[in-house]
C-alpha cells in the first residue's frame, strides 16, 4: 500500500522559534526584537507602516482513548513521521473548534470510529516541539471501523496485547500507561505531565 502523503505537518523535533521571515498582514520582513511592554522576542513587521506584532504560541493536538470493554482502540499510521507505528486517533486542533469536538473529529477522521466521550483525561506538555497534547476518555459506540487515509488500519487492545515497543509517541504511551493503572484501580482522574 502507498504511503499517503499527510495534509498537515506534525513535528516531533525541537522546536524552534522565529518561524516568521515576512509579515502576514503586509509582507514586508519581520526583525526579531522585544516589544515595549513584553518580556521576550517577538517577530515585528520592519514596515514603519504597519509594526505588526505576531505571536508563536504552542499547537494543540487533541485525541481520544477509545474504549470497548478492556480494549483500547489503536491506530497504525499510514503517515510520517511514524509510519507504520501505533498511536491514539489524535491531531491537530483546528480553528472554529472546541477541544472536545477535535477529538471526536480525529478519531472519526482516523479510525473512522463513533465515540462518546467521558472526560479530559491527560493533559502532556510538550514543550521541545511547541505541543500540548490533549486526550479525552471515550466510549466505542460500536466496533464498525472504517479508518481514514492517515491510517493503515484500526485494531483493538488488551493492555496485554498492546504492541508498547511499536507506539508512535512517548504522549500516547503515558496516556495509554496511565490508562491502564487508573482502570486497575477503578477510578479516573485527570493527570498533566510534561513530556521531555
Amino acid at each position: 500500500m502507498p504511503r499517503a502523503m499527510a495534509p498537515r505537518r506534525y513535528t516531533d523535533r525541537m522546536f524552534e522559534g522565529r518561524s516568521f521571515r515576512h509579515c502576514k498582514v503586509c509582507g514586508s520582513p519581520v526583525a526579531y526584537r522585544v516589544p515595549a511592554d513584553d518580556n521576550r522576542e517577538r517577530a515585528i513587521c520592519t514596515a514603519t507602516a504597519c509594526s505588526h506584532i505576531h505571536y508563536e504560541n504552542p499547537i494543540n493536538v487533541v485525541g481520544t482513548v477509545p474504549v470497548w470493554g478492556d480494549r483500547v482502540l489503536l491506530c497504525r499510521r499510514n503517515i510520517e513521521p511514524r509510519y507504520g507505528l501505533w498511536t491514539l486517533p489524535a491531531g491537530f486542533l483546528e480553528l472554529g473548534e472546541t477541544t472536545a469536538a477535535g477529538a471526536v473529529r480525529e478519531t472519526e477522521e482516523e479510525a473512522g470510529a463513533r465515540i462518546e466521550l467521558e472526560g479530559l483525561y491527560t493533559v502532556l506538555n510538550v514543550v521541545k516541539a511547541g505541543q500540548v497534547h490533549l486526550f479525552y476518555r471515550a466510549r466505542l459506540l460500536d466496533t464498525d471501523f472504517a479508518p481514514g487515509p492517515e491510517t493503515i488500519e484500526a485494531q483493538l487492545f488488551t493492555e496485554a496485547e498492546v504492541p508498547w515497543d511499536t507506539i508512535a509517541f512517548r504522549t500516547v504511551r503515558e496516556t495509554l500507561h496511565r490508562y491502564f493503572a487508573d482502570r486497575q484501580r477503578g477510578q479516573f482522574e485527570l493527570h498533566c505531565a510534561d513530556i521531555a
